[in-house]
């Protein structure tokens, strides 16, 4: 059962439709405003090492997807797209490096940001540069409190996660929630929001773990969960650590319900844990490619292209460049502030999660997060 973004279905086909048959069709046009001839250069930091690796190449292809279709059209106003990629390894001090090695570039667009605790730090480093960015990935609450004009989310926020999350979990009938984080911004902000939203609504949050990322023996935490007799366990984390923590809460006879958040989607997890052990856990989570209603036209191109299955955010980079583009295509320039204003001003740009407008915070003023299930070795909607 979808809780939540049942009205997008429709905006979301709309969308596809727009990508598939006409991606880049209006990017074209001449635009007087704009007095350069050389490429638009677009940078994107995603984790290409560390545990979250898996996810730099959906992010950096859909992207690529993106710029190759808007160039196949023409550009924008005559002029090609680039794409350069940065590692962020979901680590605070190789995000920097690669934001420092991207403005160096001369970058002027950033579209990427995957893991919120790398993403924080790059923030001041574009912004100095005054190059916009939009974050198709990142989501904690942290990026927009820091009130920079250049910064826009694409992805739901961890207040609209943690929403889907406390309202699945009290229609669940959970009697005692254990929650369980990994100490990084991301993970953090959506555990506060959860158990803010859970004690809302009258659900026991009986306890609270944080463990520490990279480590393989997460026991002082199990048992602690077991002791608190908890029926419902929500682990906001990544997916290598969510993986041992459900294979070894399996092991240690947890029979309660589990879900991950949307760090944790990906066939990885499955793996770790072992697909016995996987079977039904669910998941808050915005689209995938896989489970956007009559995204099949979408994955069959991407996967023509990359020889490979689209994974999680890699729709979310496609939509990163689309937007980028249309920016740039409103201001008549790549100027960072005439950019921004022109982010700030698209309103009905047909993106995979609606009607794109963004709020005052600029995070998205629609769409939100679904609720995935374990079956087999994938991800599926929860009906």
């Amino acid at each position: 059962m979808t809780l939540i973004r049942r009205g997008t279905t429709t905006a979301a086909a709309m969308a596809l439709g727009l990508t598939i048959t006409a991606c880049g069709g209006n990017f074209a046009q001449d635009s007087s405003g704009d007095d350069s001839s050389g490429p638009i250069k677009l940078g994107m930091l995603t984790p290409l090492t560390g545990s979250s690796a898996a996810i730099g190449p959906y992010m950096k292809d859909g992207a690529q997807l993106a710029v190759d279709e808007i160039n196949a059209k023409g550009g924008v106003d005559g002029r090609k797209l680039s794409l350069t990629v940065e590692d962020e390894a979901c680590d605070p001090k190789t995000a920097a490096a690669g934001a420092a090695k991207l403005v160096s570039a001369d970058i002027d667009i950033s579209v990427g940001g995957y893991c919120s605790s790398a993403t924080l730090p790059t923030l001041s480093i574009f912004g100095k540069a005054h190059i916009p960015m939009l974050i198709p990935a990142a989501n904690s609450a942290d990026l927009v409190s820091q009130k920079q004009q250049n910064v826009f989310l694409l992805n739901g926020t961890g207040i609209q996660q943690a929403e889907a999350a406390s309202k699945f979990i009290k229609a669940a009938g959970s009697k005692g929630v254990a929650l369980v984080d990994d100490n990084t911004s991301y993970s953090t902000d959506i555990t506060k929001r959860t158990e803010e939203g859970l004690k809302q609504s009258g659900v026991e949050v009986v306890n609270h773990q944080s463990v520490t990322a990279g480590e393989s023996d997460y026991s002082g935490a199990i048992n602690a969960v077991l002791d608190s007799k908890a029926d419902f366990i929500y682990w906001t984390g990544y997916y290598q650590e969510g993986g041992l923590l459900i294979k070894q809460l399996k092991a240690a006879g947890y029979k309660g319900e589990i879900m991950v958040a949307d760090g944790s989607v990906d066939a990885k997890l499955i793996q770790i844990a072992g697909q016995k052990n996987a079977q039904g856990v669910f998941a808050t989570m915005t689209q995938t490619p896989q489970t956007i209603p009559g995204g099949e036209a979408w994955v069959a191109k991407y996967k023509e292209k990359f020889g490979s299955e689209p994974g999680p955010y890699s729709t979310q980079a496609y939509d990163a460049v689309r937007v980028a583009a249309e920016a740039v295509r409103k201001a008549g320039s790549t100027d960072g502030q005439a950019v921004t204003s022109a982010l700030e001003q698209i309103d009905g740009l047909e993106i995979f999660s609606g009607p794109l407008k963004f709020t005052a915070q600029h995070t998205l003023s629609a769409g939100g997060f679904d609720i995935l299930v374990v079956r087999d070795d994938n991800f599926v909607l929860n009906k």
